[in-house]
């Protein structure tokens, strides 16, 4: 896996004096799916956000197939895929909008789709998530699992190149929990997008992951697969690990 897709080099971003992005470097491969993992508030969602541009880096060069990310970022109106779509951490569902409006949103923004074009590809992709009963219901209306699978379902709906996970599961139960992974692996293997997620669900999240970066103290420490994560027994990455009951868990499993 080296088709390197997106590249990231000494990207900062401070606040006041707090150096919270330091120096990342990063290579994430074509789609393939890597997960960043760290302590909380260590700058994983800061991460994904300047990746989309959403807070503007204070230093450093991010690339999406050798080119600058400003140049690359959207498709532009009337393309029918954006190059990347975000998934909140907190859903992000507008209150006075159907599930399916919520989810059709992107379309109307990116696209130039009619509206039948757009209804069916919102009935389409609710369907695969199960929600095609809840379509017309209010996020007040919906549990927090169906209100992450709205979310989910409205990141993918633009087809876009790169997918950002900020905490997919987060408030889930283990069935659903599990599920949303599920699908994030056969979204990513059916349509070939990449995919960059930020987790605390260790060691859940590994079992889909291909490359997995431990964020810590401004920079990444550690990036290789999730099966190279214990090589170094002393580090203070398998002192993270073992506080996310990594260790414990493998030991179950034998």
């Amino acid at each position: 896996m080296n088709d390197t897709f997106l590249k990231i080099r000494g990207l900062k971003k401070h606040f006041g004096e707090a150096k919270v992005l330091d120096g990342v470097n990063l290579d994430v491969a074509r789609s393939s799916v890597t997960t960043i993992i760290g302590k909380s508030g260590i700058g994983k969602s800061v991460l994904l956000k300047c990746i989309a541009n959403l807070l503007p880096p204070d230093d450093g060069e991010i690339e999406l197939d050798g080119q600058p990310i400003e140049h690359s970022r959207r498709g532009s109106k009337g393309s029918d895929a954006v190059t990347f779509s975000y998934m909140f951490q907190n859903n992000a569902l507008f209150d006075s909008m159907t599930a399916a409006e919520n989810v059709a949103l992107p379309l109307l923004e990116a696209s130039n789709l009619n509206k039948s074009e757009i209804l069916e590809r919102v009935a389409a992709m609710l369907a695969h998530l199960e929600l095609s009963d809840s379509a017309q219901r209010y996020p007040g209306e919906l549990s927090g699992g169906m209100k992450k699978r709205v979310a989910l379902a409205r990141a993918l709906i633009t087809n876009p190149q790169v997918v950002l996970f900020d905490e997919p599961t987060t408030g889930l139960d283990p069935e659903r929990k599990f599920s949303v992974f599920e699908m994030i692996a056969d979204y990513r293997e059916r349509f070939g997008f990449t995919a960059l997620l930020v987790s605390h669900d260790i060691p859940e999240v590994f079992e889909i992951s291909d490359r997995v970066a431990w964020l810590d103290e401004g920079i990444i420490k550690f990036f290789g697969k999730p099966s190279e994560l214990d090589a170094d027994t002393e580090s203070a990455l398998s002192g993270f690990l073992s506080k996310a009951n990594f260790g414990r868990s493998k030991e179950s499993k034998k």
